[in-house]
């Protein structure tokens, strides 16, 4: 591996790893831990003993709290309250599932904006798009509006979700290829799997627990994305070594992006040295 590739590279898998248990309590249901709580968020859920008590090392979700449904309901009066509290900002009204592994069914559904304060497991999909091929590949990055509750103005991956309650990988690729680019339900059907990526850190919001499903995306030379729900700022096209720079300035490119760009930065940047 090249010497910057394997520097940055380093500094990036650290950053997703940044994660320090002591200051977390872990979350249960029964034997099963399902998130990490701040401990001073912790000190927040005592206001609702009737849902979380203590055990296990750190909490538990009450025992009468048996099926999918009970928990989903019992958590959406705290998500509730707790964003009325300015606790939990940027509500999205869209549910996530929580569960063992992402496909095992859910042990309970939980607003997207709570997850971080939770600390729960999260999925997400992820494109890197590209045109041309050798030494003229370029990668398309889009930079995030002002507007977005995480990493604001940042650049990102030319396409990026969460992956919401009951919806699959390729349908969250096709929904927010179309959304976020402009990328139709037949082209983004030729998005390559390139594996997954996993990020468990402490964030301002409590930890980003997440893995990321990692696409590449072929491009036509004259494609031009265009953004349809306003959640982008602007579209550029960028050489390899210029896109290997914004991430080495660390406060440009969000570090999801960073990582599954590196996955696709690697095989070629490689690639191209040996030729």
């Amino acid at each position: 591996m090249r010497p910057d590739l394997a520097r940055q590279n380093a500094r990036l898998q650290s950053a997703a790893s940044a994660f320090d248990r002591a200051r977390f309590a872990a979350l249960h249901i029964g034997a099963i831990r399902i998130g990490w709580v701040r401990h001073d968020h912790a000190q927040r859920l005592r206001a609702w003993p009737e849902i979380f008590v203590p055990g296990a090392g750190g909490l538990m979700l009450a025992e009468d709290l048996k099926d999918a449904g009970k928990r989903t309901a019992a958590l959406a009066s705290v998500t509730r309250a707790l964003a009325e509290q300015g606790v939990i900002t940027g509500w999205r009204d869209e549910w996530y599932a929580v569960g063992e592994a992402f496909d095992q069914p859910p042990l309970f559904l939980l607003e997207r904006a709570a997850a971080r304060f939770f600390g729960v497991t999260t999925y997400a999909a992820h494109v890197n798009g590209y045109a041309d091929s050798g030494t003229d590949c370029r990668m398309w990055l889009a930079r995030r509006s002002a507007g977005k509750p995480v990493d604001p103005g940042m650049l990102d991956n030319l396409v990026g979700g969460g992956i919401a309650a009951g919806v699959s990988v390729g349908e969250t690729l096709i929904k927010e290829g179309r959304e976020e680019a402009g990328i139709s339900r037949e082209r983004m059907t030729r998005a390559v799997a390139r594996g997954t990526v996993r990020l468990l850190r402490e964030v301002p919001e409590g930890a980003q627990s997440e893995i990321i499903f990692v696409h590449d995306l072929a491009l036509p030379a004259d494609f031009r994305p265009s953004n349809e729900d306003g959640e982008v700022a602007e579209f550029g096209l960028y050489s390899l070594d210029e896109v290997v720079r914004r991430i080495e300035r660390v406060s440009e490119m969000t570090l999801d992006a960073s990582i599954v760009a590196m996955r696709f930065l690697e095989g070629l940047l490689e690639a191209r040295a040996q030729v």
